[in-house]
């Protein structure tokens, strides 16, 4: 496969900027939070969105996928959710003589699955085939999902009651897990200012498509990896599992989660190369939600997160060749 060129990665560059200042005119700040959420698009991954309420979550979801002009689904997840409610249902055609399929919400390009943890674990698993095959079975039928495709979604971690926590094997489906956090005061300021005259989502126009978007992700998979990078990459993973305040490390599937994002951010600030620094910004989002850390280590107030920077930098980066 050609490498990609620099005359490319501008391009990536410009849809994406595009992209970043229109969800700008909704969501006041977080660039860095919108700039992740499109790099995991742009890898065909998931994202966890998980912070208190009222920071801006499903605004900032919403406000992405009318940037993208996409289809556009939003799945409310209460305790009497049926995995029916996400897939969808056959129904029997009287007339016909046979069964129609009715898609559910899961059927588009952006999905968005608000208070994923209020979902029964029976539904949440009705999630797992769209999330790593991007496809969903309905009685005998296998139906693909529309390209491209992206599940976000968001949970309340202050939240106990009503609630199930996500297993494993979920979380491992998510490439990212950001947080957005609450805004500057300058910024809460300008968010009554915005809201307050308007609603800016009446205006928000699509500013790229889907046909657009599948392309981008072909010439991010051509962004140059050099073989001491994906090493690193590597090396910064397999530390994960041998940390002594770890049960259960990061899986493979993290190792080439970690590896693709690195060269969509690459792209997405214009290079047509990865950077360790890309794999370093990126590791406690795409690895800190895969731990299992220890009892004993939580006790400690030892979180994921800080055991992920800590394996970060302890593990000896490549040096750029000059």
């Amino acid at each position: 496969m050609d490498r990609l060129s620099d005359e490319e990665a501008r391009q990536v560059k410009a849809v994406t900027d595009r992209v970043m200042a229109n969800v700008g005119d909704v969501m006041v700040g977080k660039r860095e939070v919108a700039e992740l959420m499109l790099v995991a698009l742009l890898c065909e991954g998931n994202v966890l969105v998980e912070d208190v309420p009222g920071v801006g979550k499903t605004v900032l979801a919403r406000a992405l996928a009318k940037s993208l002009g996409c289809d556009f689904r939003r799945i409310q997840c209460t305790p009497d959710l049926l995995p029916s409610d996400v897939t969808g249902v056959e129904i029997y055609d009287q007339v016909a003589g046979s069964f129609d399929f009715r898609p559910g919400p899961i059927v588009a390009n952006i999905v968005l699955v608000d208070e994923i943890n209020r979902a029964t674990p029976r539904t949440q698993s009705a999630l797992l085939e769209a999330m790593q095959e991007q496809q969903i079975t309905v009685d005998r039928h296998t139906v693909h999902l529309p390209r491209p495709f992206m599940l976000m979604a968001t949970q309340n971690p202050v939240e106990l009651e009503g609630t199930f926590p996500l297993p494993e094997a979920q979380l491992d489906r998510f490439m990212l897990r950001l947080e957005i956090g609450y805004p500057s005061q300058g910024e809460e300021a300008a968010v009554l200012t915005r809201f307050g005259e308007s609603d800016p989502f009446d205006i928000l126009e699509a500013v790229t498509g889907g046909e657009e978007l599948l392309a981008l992700q072909k010439l991010c998979r051509r962004v140059y990896v050099d073989g001491s990078v994906r090493d690193y990459v590597v090396d910064v993973v397999r530390a994960t599992r041998e940390h002594d305040d770890v049960r259960l490390g990061a899986s493979p599937r993290a190792s080439l989660g970690l590896h693709r994002a690195a060269q969509a951010l690459a792209a997405v600030r214009g290079r047509s190369h990865t950077l360790p620094d890309d794999v370093k910004l990126l590791a406690v989002p795409a690895l800190a939600h895969r731990l299992i850390v220890k009892t004993e280590a939580r006790l400690r107030d030892r979180t994921a997160e800080k055991i992920v920077a800590d394996v970060v930098s302890k593990v000896p980066a490549p040096v750029e060749k000059t």
